[in-house]
């Protein structure tokens, strides 16, 4: 075979990713990987790698901001990173700045979830990983958990743990936070805030500014039968259209609060949707506090693709005294 000829394409998302006759495949967005960090020059932020799981393979980078004492407590974010399921990492350069800041301004530990991507694992694997990565991290609440990571051991304040993410990350968070809502954790931890930053929420039929003509070939819809080709109810699957018939009622989510972030120049149409999700938490009988922040002249996660602007200033300021309070 002629090594110079170009390798022929079976699928492609354009501009996210390709998958070669071989068998290969290559993400185009995906961000450079950076190793965690001892002490991080500008936050004074530890972090390091841990193993969750070998089979299925799961792992997390957890964060923890200089201490004042051996004895204290700190509050608990695990993060769920986006990238649709299929790509991206929770050890990738700009994910690793964000909790940098938000750890060492909210004083929080931080644990970031390494979950399994599509095509290579469809969903719900992914997911699975996630309730997996969150229940290691209660295990830690008991006294004799059956491994322990000295940080979360030591330092976490089980009282006060919160989940986040964005992007897919935040529709992670909602299934999470539901699955919380109706199972529980270990040693009895509860989840105290959710928040997710523009998250991803579709259904079989356009809503609010979603395109009517091509809609399934919108963004979205491409995409969620990719990641879960085998998906019970298609785009209507609860997992994705959480308002839709014969989904779980959100009265059931498992936590005290909750942020809901969106951009109102959102380039996938994620934000209309995700308001009706907030709107549909205040009408659900949900006996805890949610709130809304919008940016109407932003695009879909503005604030990791341009942290140094003022829009993405205030929206992470948003999330740390969200996990500050």
């Amino acid at each position: 075979m002629d090594s110079t000829k170009e390798k022929e394409v079976v699928y492609e998302i354009p501009t996210f990713i390709k998958i070669y006759r071989d068998g290969s495949i290559e993400r185009l967005r995906d961000t450079p990987i950076v190793p965690p960090c001892p002490e991080d020059p500008k936050t004074g932020v530890s972090s390091k790698d841990v193993i969750i799981s070998v089979k299925p393979s799961i792992s997390a980078r957890i964060f923890i901001p200089k201490l004042k004492n051996e004895n204290q407590k700190l509050p608990i974010l695990v993060y769920y990173r986006g990238g649709a399921y299929f790509f991206e990492s929770a050890f990738s350069n700009h994910h690793y700045r964000y909790l940098n800041h938000i750890v060492s301004e909210a004083n929080i530990i931080a644990v970031a979830i390494e979950y399994r991507n599509a095509p290579e694992h469809f969903l719900p694997a992914g997911l699975n990983d996630c309730w997996v990565g969150l229940q290691w991290v209660a295990l830690h609440s008991m006294k004799s958990p059956p491994s322990i990571d000295p940080w979360l051991g030591r330092h976490g304040n089980f009282e006060k743990v919160f989940i986040g993410g964005d992007s897919g990350g935040g529709n992670v968070v909602h299934n999470i936070v539901m699955r919380a809502g109706l199972e529980g954790l270990p040693g009895g931890v509860r989840l105290y805030g959710a928040y997710m930053n523009h998250p991803y929420f579709w259904g079989s039929k356009p809503y609010g500014r979603e395109p009517v003509d091509g809609f399934e070939d919108a963004y979205a819809s491409v995409v969620w039968n990719f990641v879960y080709p085998s998906s019970p109810g298609g785009l209507d699957n609860p997992m994705l259209n959480p308002m839709g018939d014969g989904a779980p009622s959100l009265a059931r989510l498992g936590c005290v609060k909750m942020l809901i972030s969106v951009a109102g120049k959102d380039f996938l149409y994620l934000r209309d949707r995700a308001v009706l999700y907030y709107e549909s938490i205040k009408q659900s009988g949900w006996k805890g506090e949610v709130e809304l922040f919008e940016e109407e002249e932003e695009e879909h996660c503005y604030h990791m693709n341009f942290p140094d602007s003022d829009a993405a200033h205030r929206l992470i300021n948003r999330v740390i005294q969200f996990l500050r309070n």
